[in-house]
Parts: C-alpha cells; sequence; structure tokens
C-alpha cells in the first residue's frame, strides 16, 4: 500500500513576517478568533470591501478593537509576494492572545481553490451555530453533520433551526430560485462574501434578490437552489426527499453576474 502524500502546507505570515513555531502553536492552542477567506487571481478580489468589512466588525465585536483595512491589505500582498504569487487560496485570520494588546494577524497563501460545480444533495440536520453572523475557526459542529450528511450518502448538510427554518449550508450560503427572482432565507446565518457580490450584482443583471423566510415544508414553492461561497457555485438537485431542476440557465446567469463584479487590487 501507498501512503498519500501530505497535502503540502500553506505559506503562513504573522503581523508580516514568517510563522515561527511558537506562532503556530498560540494559533492552534488559543484559537478564539475569527477570519475570512478568498480567492485571488492576479492579485484582485472581488468584494475586497465585504472580506475587509467583515474582518472589522469582528474584531471589533470579539477583541473591542478596529481592524484596519490598509493594514489588513498591506499584510495579504506580503504574503503573496513572499509566496512567489498573485494567484492563490487566502485566509485572513484574527487573534487577541492573552495578555496582547493589539490584535494579530495570520495570513495564510496555498494554491487556487474551486467548488465541485455539479450537481449537490443536502441532508438537513438540526444544527444552528453559536453567533452564526461571525467567520470563524473551530467549528466543530458543521464539520460533524457535514460527515453525517455524506455518510449517509449526500454531498453536504443543510442547517435548520428546530421550526425548520434553513439557514445554511454546512460552509455555505443557499439560494433559490422560483422562476422569478433569487431567495435567500431570512434567518441567523452567516452573510458570505460571494452571496453579499451577488446581492449586488444580481438587479444589474435582471434578476431579482430578496431574502425571506424558507421552510423544509415550503422547498416546493422553489424550482431550483444553489449554493455558493469563496470557491465558487453548484447547483443543488435534491434536499431530503425534495427535488429540484438543475438549471444550467440560472447558473450561467448567477455565474455571469458573480464575474461581472469588477476585481479589487489587494
Amino acid at each position: 500500500m501507498t501512503t498519500p502524500a501530505a497535502a503540502a502546507l500553506p505559506h503562513a505570515e504573522f503581523d508580516g513576517r514568517p510563522a515561527t513555531e511558537d506562532d503556530l502553536g498560540r494559533a492552534l492552542f488559543f484559537n478564539y478568533g475569527h477570519f475570512t477567506a478568498m480567492q485571488v487571481r492576479g492579485g484582485r478580489v472581488r468584494g475586497l470591501d465585504l472580506h475587509l468589512a467583515r474582518l472589522d466588525a469582528a474584531n471589533r465585536e470579539l477583541f473591542e478593537l478596529p481592524l484596519d483595512g490598509e493594514l489588513v491589505r498591506r499584510l495579504v500582498r506580503h504574503a503573496l509576494e513572499s509566496a512567489g504569487t498573485a494567484d492563490a487560496s487566502v485566509r485572513v485570520h484574527a487573534y487577541l492572545p492573552p495578555g496582547n494588546t493589539a490584535t494579530t494577524v495570520m495570513v495564510t497563501v496555498r494554491e487556487p481553490g474551486g467548488m465541485d460545480p455539479g450537481p449537490k444533495s443536502l441532508k438537513s440536520v438540526p444544527f444552528a451555530r453559536t453567533a452564526p453572523h461571525l467567520k470563524r475557526p473551530g467549528e466543530f459542529g458543521q464539520t460533524y453533520y457535514a460527515n453525517l450528511a455524506r455518510r449517509a450518502g449526500y454531498d453536504d448538510a443543510l442547517l435548520t433551526l428546530p421550526d425548520g427554518s434553513v439557514t445554511e449550508g454546512a460552509f455555505t450560503n443557499i439560494g433559490f430560485w422560483d422562476g422569478t427572482a433569487v431567495t435567500w432565507p431570512q434567518a441567523p446565518a452567516l452573510s458570505g462574501v460571494a452571496m453579499g457580490v451577488l446581492e449586488r450584482e444580481l438587479p444589474g443583471a435582471g434578476l431579482k434578490s430578496l431574502r425571506r423566510p424558507v421552510t423544509l415544508d415550503g422547498l416546493g414553492a422553489f424550482r431550483s437552489a444553489f449554493l455558493t461561497n469563496s470557491l465558487g457555485m453548484a447547483p443543488v438537485a435534491r434536499i431530503d426527499d425534495t427535488a429540484f431542476t438543475v438549471d444550467a440557465e440560472l447558473m450561467r446567469r448567477l455565474a455571469a453576474a458573480h464575474e461581472a463584479a469588477p476585481g479589487e487590487k489587494v
């Protein structure tokens, strides 16, 4: 038997310098913080302003400290230059280790990523994230239910509240299409940057976008559904026993709307 090769570790920097063993140990054992994940192409990011706003808002909420967007951009540029690439998957993590008075920023750079565009099947699960509006490390519950869904023959999990309200995918946002408008579940969930970009761009592409409550017993009102996150988009073929039309034209229009958003230079 051949042992599979280990995945390459990302290039990591803390506050603009190469990560040390002590830095990584602190991040491992004290991971109370938040992050954002972005795809960089040619040194540019769609929705960069949304990423920076997310980081600043979360930092103020968790640590009562601002996180300057220009500082973040400078640290990301430095990490990309040090890694020798302008195309990458980048994560920006923020921590405030005990005794520190300034936020520690970790930037990781690895190879570009993308979502498998094939149709997805989702299993609904009864789970709501704590403080779901924050993007943070250590999401045990999401990973646990996503793994259970895959063992049951599904591609991923769909998080729901006790009353049957749909919130989000395990690591995605979900949108629904009834033939006239894109509906995003109005429920406690993370507002993803890709979702935010689409909400801004869809009207210009001739697609109405709105937020309203969506429940499991109301899924039949929708013709199609799709998932989106920083890695891309994919159609949903079914949720539990509810089947959806995989609408290639809808996915084309969604992708075109997202690609119409200008990439902002890091």
